[in-house]
């Protein structure tokens, strides 16, 4: 009798812890789910609430601020899907970019169109082409300081940037607002971080920041003053240059670009000069506009993708094979 009583009392105190443990876990749900709503009421509060169809993207930081476009010349290579995939996965963080492909080639890519979709960026990008002219073509085991690259895309890109700012979709002249033009070359590795203090260059200005790997230092940078003042560049790769920076190192506010429709790239410049080519008509040092901790934070890295070793592959080929028959690789 006792040992049944016993018994009894067990399961009425594991009953009971059960029951316990379960109202516990209620109040906690509870409280959760009224942060939740809390906190949404909060964000519509303070004017944030969410538009439709933003869903994560409502997490992502500098979703306020200038349209930036990246403007990347690309061309077909075996590292061709994996650079513009790293920049991708960049961009998608960054939701005031507006990325400018332009492809040197005679026509637009199955291989970028196919990356734009898979990534979900076919609204927030073009796909441009430009043939860059057979005389200033690399040619086989060239070196590629030996031409200069870019040239024919990035014309490109600053032709289809004018006339979007120009011109709304009717055809018609339209105030452009405020936006910014960015060289983003894909053999490079950016931070967010860079985007974000890209959005603070003012109208008028061309913005300056550090460079990572690059001209043989560890770092390229502006000099500034005690006030601020951009003096000159640290440069150690033809420091004679009337702007000694990395193509990476800048951006340009677009009302420049549209007062100053002569500022391009060119091939008549000798090499290293493309940076300085277009911002000779924009700005001059001194009014430069130095941006990452005045300079200080290296945001961006001039690093290059080692070319892959394909003998294997080339050997399979002539056996009229290849290992990623059918694939994009």
């Amino acid at each position: 009798m006792n040992q049944e009583v016993r018994f009894r009392r067990k399961h009425v105190i594991i009953f009971l812890s059960i029951i316990g443990i379960l109202f516990i876990y209620s109040l906690s749900s509870s409280r959760d789910c009224a942060g939740s709503e809390q906190f949404s009421r909060s964000k519509v509060d303070g004017a944030e609430s969410w538009e439709a169809g933003q869903g994560r993207d409502a997490f992502l930081p500098n979703r306020k601020g200038p349209t930036i476009y990246a403007v990347t010349p690309t061309y077909a290579r075996p590292v061709q899907k994996a650079e513009l995939t790293r920049l991708s996965q960049v961009i998608r963080l960054v939701p005031n970019v507006f990325w400018v492909i332009v492809e040197d080639a005679s026509q637009t890519s199955t291989l970028v169109t196919n990356l734009l979709r898979r990534s979900g960026l076919q609204e927030r990008s073009v796909q441009l082409f430009a043939k860059t002219p057979t005389n200033f073509k690399l040619q086989g085991k060239d070196p590629n300081w030996l031409k200069p690259r870019g040239v024919e895309q990035r014309n490109e890109a600053l032709k289809w940037i004018r006339n979007r700012l120009k011109h709304n979709a009717l055809g018609e002249p339209e105030s452009p607002g405020h936006s910014i033009v960015y060289f983003m070359d894909d053999d490079n590795t950016y931070s967010t971080e860079l985007f974000e203090e890209m959005s603070t260059i003012e109208r008028g200005k061309v913005g300056v920041w550090p460079v990572g790997l690059v001209g043989g230092l560890m770092v390229e940078k502006p000099v500034l003053n005690r006030d601020g003042l951009v003096l000159g560049f640290n440069s150690a790769w033809k420091p004679e240059r009337p702007f000694p920076l990395d193509m990476a190192g800048f951006a340009i506010s677009s009302d420049l670009l549209l007062e100053n429709p002569q500022a391009q790239f060119s091939y008549e410049v000798e090499r290293g000069y493309q940076e300085s080519e277009i911002l000779r008509h924009l700005t001059i040092v001194h009014d430069m506009q130095p941006l990452a901790n005045r300079c200080k934070d290296v945001l961006v890295w001039h690093t290059r993708t080692e070319t892959p070793k394909l003998d294997a592959e080339k050997a399979l080929q002539k056996s009229g094979k290849k290992s990623n028959d059918g694939m994009e690789v």
